[in-house]
């Protein structure tokens, strides 16, 4: 139960955030520069709750892995957005980039816990040694290579 809680949390806190994503791009000046990145904004910003119902679905751990890793980059994406309009003065609420924050952290984080629990498996059940190899590949999410978390 504690655990379907947790899911229903996260999917709970894509949906508000990508709701809260819509409501800056709504907001933004009708310029061109705003236009521009209003649509990556809205691309990026909304696209996590999307795959993140995707992951819901997967057939293996490995897609499974694939979709959070294609929800950590749409963040990543997002946060730059963000602090582009931030510094034009375009941000009027604060609590975003925080939000998009956290939500890198826990996407980074079911990601390593996937890959640890792909890992533990008997060689039997793994699909190759070059897809977990290739799994290895992630990066922390902040820009100096340390977990957010640690900073």
């Amino acid at each position: 139960m504690e655990r379907e809680n947790k899911k229903y949390d996260l999917e709970e806190r894509l949906l508000n955030f990508a709701l809260q994503i819509t409501e800056i791009v709504e907001g933004l000046p009708d310029t061109k520069v705003c236009n521009h990145l209003g649509g990556q904004l809205l691309r990026s910003g909304t696209s996590p709750a999307l795959n993140y119902g995707e992951a819901q679905s997967t057939e293996s751990k490995k897609d499974f892995i694939h979709k959070f890793k294609i929800i950590l980059k749409e963040l990543r994406e997002t946060s730059i957005t963000l602090r582009i309009l931030d510094r034009k003065s375009l941000l009027n609420d604060r609590s975003i980039p925080k939000e998009n924050d956290e939500l890198i952290a826990i996407s980074f984080a079911s990601i390593k816990t996937a890959m640890k629990e792909n890992l533990e498996r008997p060689a039997s059940d793994a699909k190759s040694k070059n897809d977990l190899a290739h799994s290895k590949e992630t990066k922390f999410p902040a820009s100096n290579n340390q977990h957010p978390i640690s900073k």
